[in-house]
Parts: structure tokens; sequence; C-alpha cells
């Protein structure tokens, strides 16, 4: 008997509305090409066709099983983004200057401006916006305005349910904000030295 085990990178969305479905992945195609499209309600030939012709794998109506650890850092993920993220001001901004360790997870009500580095196999979750200083090794999962870091190869970053490809990140620090449901990423310097 001969098997193969697969990672596959999965995004899960609810078809409300077949217009923004399509403008959605059209704003977004680049970070989806290698995913599988988990698409939840009426499956429609539009859609169907539309997918078929961006050559995207995807299968609608498949419950996944998810474990614990996993669960309340991938809510968001149920849907795409369906407004921009508002531009309120927050006043619950928290500094820390300690190293994200391996194992150590953060789970941020707020805004965070990170001082120090996340090492691979630490981990931010957070629904506030983002800052952090030095290169990102860990997982990051955020919901906020906007977030700037700088990623590794290593670094598993989420932006508002969106894996965000590590090669758009590598070398310099990002703005990565949501705008009509489209993810931007603006390079702030080539090269940061913030001493």
């Amino acid at each position: 008997m001969k098997t193969r085990q697969y990672s596959v990178k999965v995004l899960e969305i609810k078809l409300e509305d077949e217009d923004k479905f399509k403008s959605f992945f059209d704003k977004n195609y680049q970070f989806f090409q290698n995913h599988l499209i988990v698409i939840e309600g009426q499956e429609s030939s539009t859609v169907k066709r539309y997918l078929q012709e961006k050559n995207m794998r995807y299968v609608f109506n498949l419950s996944l099983e998810r474990n614990s650890a996993h669960t309340s850092a991938s809510k968001s993920r149920n849907t795409a983004p369906q407004e921009s993220a508002p531009k309120a001001k927050r006043t619950n901004l928290q500094v820390i200057d300690k190293l994200v360790r391996s194992g150590q997870e953060l789970n941020i009500k707020g805004d965070l401006l990170l001082l120090n580095r996340v090492n691979s196999g630490g981990s931010i979750v957070i629904d506030g916006t983002l800052i952090i200083t030095q290169i990102v090794e860990g997982s990051i999962r955020c919901n906020g305005n906007f977030m700037m870091l700088q990623a590794s190869p290593k670094a598993n970053i989420v932006f508002h349910g969106v894996e965000v490809d590590n090669s758009f990140l590598q070398d310099k620090l990002n703005r990565v904000e949501l705008i009509d449901d489209e993810i931007i990423i603006t390079p702030v310097l080539k090269e940061t030295n913030w001493a």
C-alpha cells in the first residue's frame, strides 16, 4: 500500500453575495493560488466557473474539524472580510520590550508595540493594531486596522483571516492593511534600524 500525506492551506469563506465573493478574490488572488477554498453556502455555477477559470481548487459545504488550540484564532477565517477595518482610535496600547519565545503565546485585546522579536514557535493573537520593530519568525494572527512588521521565511502571518505570503514581507519593514476588502502591503523601509 502506498500513501501520501499533504499539508494543505485552506481558506474558509461564506458565500452570501456572488459579486462580493468574486471582487474579494480578484483583489486578493495572489494569496490563495495554492489554497483549498472551502465555500459555505448554496453551490453556484457562476462561482464554480469563476474559480475554474482562475484554476483554483475548491469544495462546497465541507465541515472541517478544528482542535481547541486553533479554534479561537480561526474564528475570523470563516468569512472573507466584508468591510474595511474601522478607523477608530484606540486608547489601550501596550508596549512590550521582551522577546516572544518559542512556545509562548500573547493574546492581546488592544494595540501592541513590540520592541523585540518573535522567535520561531512564538505567537501573537491580537484584535488591534500591531507594530513589531524586530524580525518575526513565529506566528501572527492580527485583526486590527493595520500591522507593521518584517517577517522571515519561517513566519506564519495571518491578517484578517488571510495568510500573507512571506515573500511579500521579507527583508524590509512593511505596513499591511485592509482597504476595501483588499490587503495592501506597503514597504516602509528597506532596512530597519531602530537604534
